[in-house]
């Protein structure tokens, strides 16, 4: 617990530096809904109504401090929206399940229960109550002009169709072969019936996952769905005997059982580990332009930038020595789907100081969330340890960050590419001193 400290919960738009041993803010007797992983699905997911819902530390001096005001929203709101808490450090599970990363996180799970917004709005009862009002109030003008907003209570029927807000995949008998068997992407197939019990309670999130790991995989594993009551020739082929059955097919192989949990976060977890086994690692590009940092910067959650010394300083051996561990730990963590860039020292000046780097202490790292403007910089070894030291403790939310200075990305300069050789020193004008008399040189300057 002491360990949790505004710097190692960098992502979070708040983090909480106080520890107190407190078990839970909220009690029994309050209008605030205590959520857990148990009842989480049935009371939210699975609801009509709009939810506001807090996650928490009991530790957490922020969390302490909304208590009172997230209370007396509650009892504001009470029958017109639910209001709710969930304990995330004691159910972890849960608050990774929704990307909370920071104390206290507020989420508004609307329309489309499986894809909640960001609360951005002030810490007191009246801007909570005014949020949520302003929220009922865009779902009632959805509904009353027909839209649902896609799977709005969580109790899709497959039956009712969802159109291009589908991300479940269909299959039938006349559709499987040419979908599935020939296809190059993973495929996780749910074998259902329409009467069973545990099928319907795993719709929600197998379409919940579907959308995450359709946008996660750039649509590389795909989740699909097959009615087995009806589609007798899959069901005989496979051997189903139960419902669901979940199998994992990919080129080349026999099917595999899906035998993990039946959670969200659980089949996406399983569907990232399909696709990170199968895909190639990421790029390693060279920052010779503008384009090249935006582009890979913008498109994932972080950028990994090395700056190396100069090639007059390690010839190519070293800096190809420094590359390969780059690409070691880009393969690595190839499932996090970050972008990773380099750039010779001096190269990009500007950057560098926007970074905290410039002028020394070469080869340097720096991890930069654009969205945030925010870094976190290597302070151990450039080694295959050090650098995977530093990405673990990234890749679970802690570390120190500060803000890229300027809050964004400095001017960019376009350099040619590294020609992969070794550096040359700049060739000088020979000068010729064959006419110059040195002695009567020496007398001038006297």
């Amino acid at each position: 617990m002491g360990a949790r400290s505004a710097g190692r919960l960098w992502w979070g738009t708040v983090s909480c530096t106080l520890f107190l041993a407190v078990n839970s803010l909220y009690s029994a007797s309050d209008d605030v809904i205590e959520l857990t992983p148990t009842n989480f699905n049935k009371e939210v997911i699975q609801s009509e109504s709009l939810w506001l819902v807090e996650f928490y530390a009991p530790w957490c001096g922020h969390c302490q401090r909304l208590t009172p005001e997230w209370k007396k929203a509650a009892t504001a709101l009470k029958g017109v929206v639910k209001v709710g808490a969930v304990d995330a450090d004691k159910h972890q599970s849960l608050g990774g399940q929704y990307g909370v990363r920071g104390f206290p996180t507020i989420k508004i799970f609307g329309a489309n229960k499986n894809k909640a917004e960001d609360y951005q709005g002030g810490r007191t009862s009246d801007a909570i109550v005014d949020a949520a009002l302003s929220a009922l109030r865009s779902l009632v003008k959805d509904r009353l002009s027909g839209r649902s907003g896609g799977y709005s209570s969580g109790k899709q029927s497959r039956e009712s169709g969802g159109g291009d807000k589908r991300d479940v995949i269909e299959l039938t008998d006349d559709s499987f072969d040419k979908n599935v068997i020939n296809s190059d992407d993973v495929w996780m197939v749910e074998f259902y019936a329409p009467w069973c019990g545990h099928c319907k309670n795993l719709e929600p999130e197998w379409a919940a996952a579907a959308t995450e790991v359709k946008e996660q995989t750039k649509g590389k594993v795909k989740l699909a769905a097959v009615d087995a009551t009806v589609n007798q020739m899959l069901t005989g082929r496979y051997g189903i005997r139960g419902f669901p059955t979940i199998k994992i097919f990919q080129k080349g192989e026999d099917p595999v059982d899906y035998d993990g949990g039946r959670t969200r976060s659980d089949i996406v977890s399983r569907a990232l580990d399909l696709f990170s086994d199968n895909a190639p690692p990421p790029e390693l590009l060279e920052i010779i332009s503008e384009d090249v940092l935006k582009n890979t910067c913008d498109a994932h959650q972080l950028c990994i930038i090395s700056v190396l010394p100069h090639i007059l300083d390690t010839g190519a051996s070293g800096r190809n020595s420094y590359l390969d561990v780059m690409l070691k730990m880009a393969e690595k963590y190839k499932k996090k789907m970050w972008g990773w860039l380099w750039t010779e020292a001096g190269a990009q000046s500007d950057l560098e100081s926007s970074l905290g780097i410039g002028g020394f202490g070469y080869p340097a790292m720096a991890a930069i969330n654009a969205r945030k403007m925010k870094f976190a910089l290597l302070k151990g070894s450039f080694s295959e340890q050090g650098i995977n030291e530093f990405l673990r403790e990234l890749s679970v939310g802690r570390g120190s960050t500060a803000p890229v200075a300027g809050g964004a990305f400095p001017k960019i300069h376009s350099v040619e590419p590294w020609d992969g050789k070794d550096g040359e020193l700049p060739v000088e004008d020979d000068i010729d001193l064959s006419d110059v008399d040195l002695d009567d040189w020496d007398k001038d300057e006297l």
